[in-house]
């Protein structure tokens, strides 16, 4: 018999030892801070729904990024609300428009930190698509023009990293070629390539205004119910020319990250999303929780089911309490 010769609790008896034994570690430089620009100075204007975090004009950007660096955190992603928005996303891909902006200041200010830019168009367009509308839908082929365009203007303006978040059909190649074409073949792809339709979302959609002023986003972002097709979405763009892979969003679709590792030797990102982060946060408002705890645990389940990176809105009170 095993027993009493193994007993597994002798590697649990001190946190020394079961830091000694630990399988799955967190560090600061995993996380990606996503952060939300909006025209203005001295603009910090608090998001109800996701308590602590910020709609941040490009100066306090600056001071959240500096922030963000001094923690080791290894980059922040941008998504930028414009002054003014039309049915073409123009914002989305003007060299002047806000996320442009906002990146040519952090490159300036704010040395050795990876700032990603989101290529998409709902927080432009002022109907809140991912794209051109035709006909009441969403024409897939129609917004690969904006796509390309709009992440060679945040190549052009410093972006470390470009980051496809529509879920059009054939966005990689398209913003993949352009790139190329306009001389920066050196600019990588994160591609959301496993982008559900989740309700998780919910917070986000305030903090960008985002949400759409009519149906929904099902018909181009994934069914919930399907993990196949997501193997064959990252299929596609590694093919088109991802250079990284996202899951978005993370723990409701943990096995959907740990079969992407499983099967692609390219780097694994996962989306802790807003909703995942209200949760927690608003359990832990009521005394449900203990919020460092949970945040910890939230974390290591991504990353122990395989995420290389992960995007939270955690990255800051994490990377303190690994301290």
């Amino acid at each position: 018999m095993s027993f009493p010769i193994h007993r597994k609790r002798r590697l649990r008896v001190s946190e020394p030892m079961r830091r000694l034994v630990r399988e799955t570690r967190l560090e600061p430089s995993q996380f990606i801070l996503p952060l939300f620009t909006c025209p203005g100075e001295g603009v910090r204007r608090e998001i109800g729904s996701m308590p602590g975090n910020f709609q941040l004009s490009i100066d306090e950007l600056v001071k959240e990024c500096e922030s963000a660096r001094a923690l080791g955190i290894g980059g922040v992603i941008l998504f930028g609300i414009p002054e003014k928005k039309d049915e073409f996303a123009s914002e989305a891909y003007s060299d002047e428009g806000i996320t442009q902006r906002a990146v040519r200041a952090l490159k300036h200010s704010v040395q050795g930190l990876l700032v990603i830019t989101d290529v998409c168009n709902c927080e432009y367009t002022s109907h809140g698509h991912c794209g051109k509308i035709v006909d009441g839908d969403v024409d897939n082929d129609a917004t690969l023009a904006w796509l390309a365009e709009a992440a060679v203007s945040h190549a052009r303006a410093g972006a470390d990293i470009v980051a496809p978040s529509d879920m059009m059909d054939g966005r990689v190649a398209a913003i993949r070629h352009s790139l190329d074409a306009h001389g920066f073949s050196k600019t990588p792809i994160l591609s959301y390539a496993a982008k559900y339709a989740s309700v998780f979302y919910g917070p986000f959609r305030e903090a960008a205004e985002s949400t759409p002023q009519f149906g929904d986003r099902r018909s181009y972002q994934m069914d919930p119910a399907n993990a196949r097709e997501a193997i064959d979405e990252m299929d596609l763009d590694l093919e088109e020319g991802a250079d990284m892979l996202m899951v978005k969003p993370a723990m409701p679709y943990l096995d959907v990250i740990r079969e992407a590792r499983s099967r692609y030797h390219v780097p694994i990102g996962a989306y802790q999303v807003s909703g995942e982060f209200s949760m927690i946060v608003a359990a832990a408002q009521k005394g449900w929780l203990d919020l460092d705890r949970a945040m910890l645990e939230s974390l290591t389940s991504i990353r122990r089911a395989g995420a290389d990176f992960m995007l939270t809105y955690f990255a800051k009170d994490a990377a303190k309490a690994l301290a």
